[in-house]
């Protein structure tokens, strides 16, 4: 054999140096190129999946020893030898041995870590399983620990909306659509708004179970097992509520990460507008609301500044959150009906909006519950801008006047308000109002000078009436719901302990 025909031949790989799923190669595939190892590994983010990816394995070996596949001294041994790993990674995280990039993912960095400790009994693990399947329930047993995880940290950010509301909540401030001034309300108001965008956001995180209550477990790598599998089991074992009834769609869908970033926009969205609306409160034009020190930054030429740079954070990193929802569309977007590698990426988008918005969350409490705001500033403007006009008009339907005809009643007044130099309606005489009156054609009798209790900020705050209103009786029975049904939500929990979250970061 010539020299040059010697060096173009292949050298025959021993099989342990093969990756488990690449025996039928005749090369050692991607671990011979250092860039093709790192492109396709996916362990530097799914690694948090490790409580997940364990207990999907317990139920999976639990299920093939019930089906005659295993022995039940081979699931005893998987059971200890899985648990163990599962003690090793929590004692040395991201330093645990069994990390190993050419291994390119969780599951196999565990599975390959149980088989060196007990052997054969490991390599009967993944019988009637692909990573496919495996994967596909990773995620979802991830989603749903992420999702107490969320729906925990946002209930706290609504009690800390409840509790400044508990504290400060009768202020009586200017609401405002167009940014411009609207009708006043009860600080209390519009932090239950804030309250009930949350609450609704939690709601949404709920639903995600109901939603992906099946489990892929079984679906194989597209089509199922020849072997006599039984997946109501372990869906059972795993506490799902069936099974995909589709082993293709099993794998191929990632429905449940779209859902969740989809949740998580939404959360983010909302964190957003809220984090921009107490951002305007604390400029100086403003002054409305203090922010704690903690939470506020300066600046490095001007010695005065106190920007809050935290809530500026939390309304820029929604941009980024929104981004991972519209990354993994795009990617589900023009894939063929079953597994391909592209789904890989689902994770690292997931992993990364969670995290901003699970940061963003606790940031967002901790600045709600040391904000307070300042009722000497708000009241130094608040009966500018004629916001009680809404109340006189009501004032009038009361007095039998159509409310077109009240509304245009109305907007006169604020004209000659303004003609006359008068901030709000209450500087104007009763004879006014009377005069105002018989020109739209209601007649004299359509004021009187009790008109005047309609009329002020601190009054009509106090008028509102109707069942979710912004004003004090509103927001205080809102507060008293909320109170109620959060105090007898934790009976429950406080008699059987609260479950805890196996999500890792």
């Amino acid at each position: 054999m010539s020299k040059k025909s010697s060096k173009s031949k292949k050298q025959a790989v021993p099989a342990a140096v093969r990756k488990p799923w690449e025996h039928a190669k005749s090369d050692h595939g991607s671990v011979e190129d250092p860039l093709a190892a790192r492109f396709v590994e996916s362990l530097s983010y799914d690694r948090r999946l490790y409580v997940h990816d364990i207990t999907g394995s317990i139920a999976h070996a639990t299920m093939l020893k019930d089906a005659g596949l295993i022995s039940a001294k081979e699931l005893k041994a998987i059971i200890a030898g899985l648990e163990e790993i599962e003690k090793e990674i929590e004692r040395d995280g991201d330093s645990w041995e069994g990390w190993k990039i050419e291994l390119e993912d969780v599951h196999m960095c565990i599975e390959a870590a149980l088989v060196a400790k007990i052997g054969d009994p490991g390599r009967k693990l993944h019988t009637g399983r692909s990573r496919n399947d495996q994967v596909a329930l990773d995620l979802k047993l991830w989603s749903v620990d992420a999702a107490i995880q969320t729906v925990d940290r946002l209930e706290a950010l609504c009690d800390a909306f409840a509790d400044l509301a508990s504290r400060e909540g009768d202020i009586p401030m200017p609401s405002y659509t167009h940014l411009q001034r609207a009708q006043p309300i009860a600080l209390g108001g519009e932090l239950m708004a804030w309250l009930a965008s949350f609450d609704r956001c939690a709601s949404r995180i709920k639903l995600l179970h109901l939603l992906n209550d099946e489990s892929p477990l079984g679906g194989g790598a597209i089509a199922g097992s020849s072997l006599p599998l039984n997946r109501p089991h372990s869906a059972d074992l795993l506490g799902f509520g069936g099974i995909a009834m589709s082993s293709i769609d099993a794998t191929a869908s990632r429905d449940v990460a779209v859902d969740f970033l989809y949740s998580l926009s939404m959360i983010a969205m909302n964190l957003s507008r809220w984090a921009e609306q107490w951002i305007i409160y604390a400029s100086t034009e403003f002054s409305f609301i203090t922010i704690d020190g903690k939470y506020t930054t300066g600046s490095s030429m001007m010695p005065q500044k106190r920007n809050p740079d935290m809530l500026e954070l939390i309304r820029g990193r929604t941009g980024g959150v929104y981004g991972q929802l519209f990354g993994l569309l795009t990617i589900l977007k023009g894939l063929p009906i079953g597994y391909n590698r592209d789904l890989q990426e689902d994770k690292r988008l997931l992993f990364d909006a969670y995290d901003r918005v699970i940061d963003s969350l606790e940031m967002a409490q901790r600045i709600v519950a040391t904000a307070s705001f300042r009722p000497e500033k708000i009241a130094q403007g608040l009966e500018h801008g004629f916001l009680d006009a809404t109340s006189l008009a009501e004032y009038f339907v009361t007095r039998g006047v159509p409310f077109r005809t009240s509304h245009q009643i109305v907007g006169g007044l604020v004209r000659l308000c303004e003609q006359k130099g008068f901030h709000c309606l209450s500087q104007l005489p009763l004879e006014d109002f009377v005069a105002a009156c018989k020109e739209a054609g209601a007649g004299a009798r359509a004021c009187d000078r009790d008109v005047y209790d309609w009329l002020g900020a601190d009054k009509v705050v106090q008028r509102y009436q109707s069942l979710g209103n912004a004003g004090i009786s509103g927001y205080r029975t809102l507060l008293s719901q909320w109170l109620t049904r959060h105090e007898d939500a934790e009976k429950p929990a406080k008699k059987s302990g609260k479950q805890k979250s196996k999500s890792k970061k």
